[in-house]
């Protein structure tokens, strides 16, 4: 391969983040082989040898991996260019450190590795004070180095250089007046390219205006680093969208393009698909091959194909058959069951514990065997592990899942859609409001159209998520969880809300939510969508870490039914006896509990009701009250019994928090962030109606509750001697 000439077309990994494993690199290069890519430029920034301890040399280990990697990448044809980034604190006047530079290079030179490049980016401009006697100006120090080392390692065909102005908006003043880019341009031996990102350091377009601009400056033709689809300044974006925004004719105005993609490996099918589409489309018209639809360049048609490919290679089994859960004996009470007959199992052996007179022992005996009974399509292991069938996802999944983790600065049609909607519905709930009962019928059946649209879509996200935990490889699983699951999680509170909002009990106080411009806030469509809500602003609701062990159960948040009622109430009841550790004391009463504990929300404001279900039933609810006054008042003339956990509050405290909430959920949840979400609903719909704090009460020995409302905000008010009796009560602001 002639270096000189050839243009360099492919993959950077130079992110911030964990680097990608030896094994997912061979696996990149046998895509790029596919796809007619021809470079790979090694530059991970936390590897520590590449940035942070750039002067220490590779172990023996550490030189076989490097030395396997090369001699993998010239077997598909690829050429390996190898970077440094000594930028952050080298002395360029220092012969030690140019010595210490040319030793670790000549390392890997003895390697096999023949292309290299030096890189400058995201450091400090200064010079320190040996340097600054030294060089006239940071680019005269930079420049040297590049130049010694390019003549050491014996003028290579390619020998990059990525200067600290690498996109015209780091450029002082412009990119036309840039002192910097002039003398890197004028000093720079004339065979090392430049490395430049665009407009931006994620360029949305890339024009022949702007490279030809630059490439006046450099005076040279610019190798582009594209950032278009890197994602590790944001830790809730994904980018599987396709290669867009460059046209194939801009070859012609550049050295090359070298793609920095998802960190993520597995997310990175489509991106560097689309990406040999493209190159392959520039190399038929740079041979003068007729310019006609057929031979253009076009991101959806790419995409298109690339989604083909990408269902191939995630509908290949890697395990024959099914995905295997293990249950442990504790948990086999936990669980549902179809029966081969069609007869549904026990919701968590709550009717089991009835029927079987609280012999605990018989009754997981007999759930153990309803369990595993092998009837059509639920196959079982040996050993007490449950087979689930694994099915790919589909073409309508795979399409929604490109679409809502699109590009930086494009939504696919599925989040526009979804985010349109959202906007749409909280401006005119007052369609759909009791309070609003003049405005024409048909109105009002627009908006639940639309709103059914939406919560279509959601169902859909949430359709997705447990799709790609049991359909996909523990590979991909790996990467696309966290993203599916945030947007999950969000799409369970939007959907709360919007059902919220069809039940007409908003009076429209904080509707609005915050307003932002497009792009300024991070999260992509999750983020977007969280912003549209009226708790949005509060992050510490939306943002944490997933679950270690991924569950594919599918989850639903909604308003309160009448017809919920004995389902909380068992549910509570079920609560308060493990919390006791004893049999229900009074048999006779069954609703006693639920009478003390929900009652009163349920009967006199049950608008501010939410309900956690799974597909085997309610398995949590979160209870509000939004004014605490008003609502004492009413319990005393309409209620028997003030409620458990209604006490005489201080004047101080109603002032800062008027609203009150009671969150229950049962123990057996796999997934816990889900409880955060039916919080996160409620805490929603309070704020809609005006509420500006909310609080909840419980026992001080009430670890675990404490533990996960502090971690969502809720901070410690007052102890229970400053009331007529013992509990700890938290509070948050809206």
């Amino acid at each position: 391969m002639d270096g000189r000439s050839e243009f360099l077309c492919g993959v950077v990994e130079g992110f911030y983040g964990r680097p990608w494993s030896m094994e997912q690199r061979k696996v990149l290069f046998q895509w790029m082989q596919r796809w007619e890519l021809n470079t790979y430029l090694y530059g991970p920034k936390d590897d520590l040898k590449h940035r942070l301890l750039w002067r220490e040399v590779y172990s023996p280990e550490e030189e076989g991996q490097l030395h396997t990697l090369i001699v993998e990448s010239e077997k598909r044809g690829l050429r390996f260019v190898y970077s440094l980034s000594p930028g952050q604190d080298i002395v360029f006047s220092s012969s030690c450190d140019l010595s210490l530079l040319k030793r670790k290079l000549r390392q890997v030179s003895k390697l096999g590795c023949q292309a290299f490049a030096i890189l400058f980016d995201d450091i400090d401009h200064s010079l320190c004070q040996a340097d600054s006697q030294a060089f006239s100006s940071f680019a005269h120090a930079q420049v040297s180095v590049a130049n010694e080392i390019y003549r050491f390692l014996g003028e290579p065909p390619v020998f990059l250089f990525c200067p600290t102005e690498y996109c015209g908006s780091l450029c002082s003043p412009s990119v036309s007046k840039s002192p910097y880019l002039m003398t890197v341009g004028e000093d720079l031996l004339p065979n090392i390219s430049i490395i430049w990102t665009g407009s931006k350091v994620i360029s949305r377009e890339l024009s022949v205006e702007g490279l030809s601009e630059v490439q006046s400056v450099l005076q040279r033709p610019p190798l582009v680093w594209d950032n278009l689809h890197a994602n590790d300044y944001d830790s809730r974006r994904l980018f599987l969208g396709p290669f867009k925004g460059r046209y194939p004719q801009l070859a012609t105005q550049l050295r090359g393009l070298l793609l920095n993609p998802n960190c993520e490996f597995e997310a990175n099918y489509i991106p560097l698909h689309t990406l040999g589409t493209w190159y392959r489309t520039g190399r038929k018209e740079k041979k003068g091959k007729k310019r006609d639809e057929e031979h253009q360049y076009c991101p959806e048609m790419a995409l298109s194909t690339a989604l083909h490919d990408w269902m191939e290679e995630l509908s290949q089994p890697l395990q024959p058959g099914c995905v295997c859960v293990v249950l442990k004996r504790s948990q086999l009470s936990l669980i549902s069951t179809v029966h081969p007959d069609g007869e549904e199992g026990v919701r968590r052996g709550e009717k089991e514990g009835r029927s079987e007179g609280g012999d605990g022992e018989e009754r997981e005996k007999k759930l153990h065997n309803n369990q595993f009974q092998q009837g059509p399509g639920q196959p079982r292991s040996p050993g007490g592990v449950l087979c689930v069938e694994k099915a790919p996802l589909s073409e309508s999944q795979i399409r929604l899942l490109v679409g809502l983790h699109y590009l930086p600065h494009e939504h696919g049609p599925s989040a526009q859609r979804l985010l349109q909607d959202l906007t749409w519905l909280k401006e005119h709930c007052h369609l759909v409001s009791a309070n609003d009962k003049k405005g024409p019928p048909q109105k009002a059946e627009e908006w639940r159209g639309r709103a059914a649209g939406f919560l279509g879509v959601c169902e859909e996200i949430a359709a997705l998520h447990s799709s790609v935990v049991s359909g996909v490889s523990k590979a991909v699983l790996y990467d696309l969880y966290p993203y599916v699951w945030d947007l999950r999680n969000t799409a369970l509170v939007a959907k709360a809300f919007i059902c919220w909002l069809g039940c007409g009990t908003t009076t429209g106080a904080e509707l609005l939510g915050v307003e932002s411009e497009p792009w300024v806030f991070k999260g992509g469509v999750s983020g977007e969508l969280q912003m549209l809500l009226p708790i949005g602003s509060n992050s510490e609701l939306f943002s944490h870490p997933p679950p270690l062990f991924p569950t594919s159960r599918l989850y639903n948040i909604r308003p309160y039914h009448n017809k919920d009622k004995a389902e909380l109430y068992c549910m509570v009841r079920q609560l308060q006896q493990g919390a006791q550790g004893s049999p229900d004391s009074s048999p006779a009463h069954p609703d006693l509990i639920g009478d003390r504990c929900l009652g009163p929300c349920l009967a006199l404001c049950p608008e501010y009701s939410m309900v956690l279900e799974d597909e085997l039933g309610v398995c949590g609810c979160v209870l509000g009250v939004v004014d605490v006054r008003s609502f004492a008042k009413r319990c005393q003339t309409c209620w028997i019994s003030p409620p458990e956990d209604q006490g005489e509050y201080p004047d101080s405290l109603l002032y800062h928090f008027p609203s009150q909430l009671r969150l229950d959920a049962l123990p057996d949840l796999v997934d816990i962030s889900v409880t955060r979400c039916l919080l996160t609903a409620l805490l929603t719909a309070l704020k809609a109606n005006g509420s500006h704090g909310v609080f909840c009460e419980m026992q001080p020995t009430d670890r675990m509750r404490l533990d996960f409302l502090t971690k969502l905000g809720f901070l410690e008010i007052i102890r229970g001697e400053a009331r007529h009796r013992e509990g700890v009560v938290l509070g948050r602001l809206l």
